[in-house]
């Protein structure tokens, strides 16, 4: 029987794929983003245990809301990848009942997702950094990680919806988005490319576990800052119709 670590699950999600969705937050990440809002999953020991016949009984009472919306579950995090195992059997079980799966990741976990991606509707893909320095000092890592999943998930043919959050300072150049953007137009199954603005909601949790927050005193991204980054995004994608 597969088991899984699981840190909270939210209901009625609607930011995190298509339609009306249950979004299970995963515990365990293999990084340490700057402006990470859930420290609180980077432990894998932390939260609850589970198997995926469990989780699949707390999804399935939502059904009606998934056929009428277009909606379904969403694994996120933490980082799904951590767990491949529980997310491949879980996925499976939904696959079986009809039910849409989104894998809300940064393409960080085990090295093997043939068996995940089988069973993955659609990937939420966290573009961290496009540079290999810049993205090490932001996260801890390099981009190999990454890459290695993102060829995995083209080969696979899944479809993809690119997220990327705009931070001041550091990811919010407009020379940045452009070299974005043309990383996005080599990616042949996107469907969707979202700019999110960097916010403070979850400061407070890093008090809370006396870990010290590296982004301190940047304040959040004006709306029509991110408006004009979208401007730039839409004239240097091939596919005007992404965002």
């Amino acid at each position: 029987m597969v088991t899984g670590r699981i840190h909270s699950i939210e209901t009625m999600g609607l930011l995190d794929g298509p339609g009306i969705r249950v979004v299970v937050f995963m515990q365990g990440c293999r990084l340490r983003c700057a402006y990470c809002h859930n420290p609180d999953t980077w432990d894998t020991k932390g939260g609850f245990e589970i198997t995926a016949e469990e989780l699949l009984k707390k999804v399935r009472r939502y059904k009606v809301y998934f056929s009428k919306s277009g909606g379904g579950v969403t694994l996120s995090g933490g980082d799904p990848l951590m767990q491949p195992q529980f997310v491949a059997e879980f996925f499976k079980l939904c696959r079986e009942e009809g039910i849409h799966t989104t894998l809300d990741t940064s393409g960080y976990g085990s090295g093997n997702y043939d068996e995940v991606l089988k069973y993955t509707d659609l990937i939420l893909l966290d573009i961290k950094h496009i540079d290999d320095a810049a993205h090490k000092q932001l996260t801890g890592l390099g981009r190999e990680g990454f890459l290695q999943f993102l060829e995995a998930a083209k080969s696979n043919g899944n479809k993809i919806w690119i997220r990327h959050v705009v931070v001041p300072g550091i990811t919010n150049g407009r020379e940045h988005i452009k070299k974005l953007a043309e990383f996005i137009n080599t990616i042949p199954n996107v469907e969707r490319v979202e700019l999110l603005p960097y916010h403070v909601h979850g400061v407070d949790k890093y008090k809370e576990l006396n870990i010290k927050y590296r982004l301190e005193g940047i304040k959040p991204l004006q709306k029509e800052e991110l408006e004009e980054l979208y401007q730039v995004l839409n004239n240097n994608l091939n596919n005007k119709s992404l965002t």
